[in-house]
Parts: structure tokens; sequence; C-alpha cells
């Protein structure tokens, strides 16, 4: 009978409990690597499926781009879009949802909010009003435009859209122009509002329109309205 000394014992206790934890701090990293890279994939597939549907939409409009064809121009399996969206209607809302992002500069204004940075957020307010629309971004504007009205799901993106674009310029204009009332701060935005919407549709419908001149005239009549020069 081989007999083990307890030395030995002693000695192979730490070293196995060693490895046994390099082991599992390595499999956790490679997990994580794993999980990354699928994370990263993912994201890339995300971007490319949306550019392809973004361009296909301004081309063609809602109605005569289905899923089928976006797939067959992303090179993504329509089943991977599924996963990824769960519809046509979803995947005009991450649209919407990137430009909305760029176009508001939220948590620009809430820092300038916050540090009372008036500069900043008039700079702000100009940026909504003179900020040149990209043919994509003005044609997916003019399809929920013409869709709000007939389809529901899309009824619900422009509601998305005016429930974050009206509180942020709510708060900007309380921010710098405290002696209006609400009842003008309403009167201001709804101003906005329709003056955005529709430079974008001018812009579509003339695009010989000198953009640059009528953007900077139309801010300057609601800096009027403000009140501030």
């Amino acid at each position: 009978m081989h007999c083990v000394s307890d030395r030995s014992l002693t000695i192979a206790g730490p070293t196995t409990a060693m490895q046994q934890k390099a082991q599992a701090t390595h499999g956790i990293k490679m997990m994580e690597d794993t999980a990354n890279q699928r994370t990263a994939r993912c994201d890339e597939r995300r971007s490319k499926l949306i550019a392809t549907a973004r361009r296909l939409f301004a081309n063609q409009g809602f109605h005569l781009t289905g899923v089928s064809q976006i797939a067959r121009e992303s090179g993504i399996a329509v089943g991977q879009i599924y996963r990824d969206f769960a519809s046509k209607e979803a995947v005009i809302a991450a649209i919407c949802e990137e430009s909305l992002q760029v176009w508001l500069e939220e948590e620009t204004l809430n820092r300038a909010i916050a540090e009372d940075d008036k500069v900043t957020i008039t700079d702000w307010i100009t940026h909504l009003l003179e900020e040149e629309c990209e043919f994509e971004e003005r044609r997916m504007l003019m399809e929920i435009m013409a869709e709000a009205g007939r389809s529901e799901s899309i009824a619900q993106i422009n509601a998305c859209i005016l429930g974050r674009f009206r509180p942020q310029l709510n708060r900007a204009l309380t921010s710098i122009a405290p002696h209006l009332d609400e009842s003008a701060r309403t009167l201001i935005i709804n101003l906005v509002q329709v003056l955005s919407w529709g430079i974008a549709a001018g812009e579509q419908l003339d695009p010989a329109m000198d953009r640059a001149a009528l953007r900077t005239y139309v801010t300057t009549l609601v800096w009027r309205e403000i009140g501030i020069d």
C-alpha cells in the first residue's frame, strides 16, 4: 500500500485550488470575449440593416419596400431581421430614433440646462431650425407625415417623436425666456414644430430653393416671437 505524506497533501491542495481558479478566470474571460464579439457583430448587422432600410424607404416609400427586399439588399436573412426587429414598423422606429438622437442632441441640452448655460441653450434652439435635413431624412419625414393619418403604428412613431421634441423645447424656452407663460411657450413650440416640418417639406418640393436663406429668416422670426433679438 502506497502512503502519501501529510507534507505532500499540504502542498498539493493549494496548488490544485490555484489552478482551478486560474482555469475559471480564463473561462470567464473567454465567455466575455465571445459575448463582446457577438455584441459587436449584432451592432454591425443592425447598423447595416438600418442604413439599407433608410435608403430604400427614402427612394421607394414605406409601402413599396418590403422586408424581403431589405434582406436582399443588405445581405441579411429575413429570419435574422425578424429576430432583431418585430416588424417593418420596428425598423422604421429604429431609423427615427437614430435620427432623433442626432437632431435633438438631448444630452447637450440637459447639460446646458443643468449648468444654466444660456448660450448653449440658445444655440440648441437655433440648431433645431437651421440644421439642414439630408435627402434621406427629408424623405423619411415626408413618409411619416403621409402615413401618420393612415397607419396606427406610424402615428405612434410620430407621437413618440413629438413626445421627445416638445418637452425638450419647452424646457429650453423655460430656461432662456422666463417671461413667457405656459400658453405663450405652447404657441412658440407649435410654431417651431410647424416650421421645422414645413421647411423640410418645402425643400423636398422645391430643391432649387435657397434653403440657407429661408432657414436664417425663419430663425429670426422665431427669436422675435420669443422676445430675444
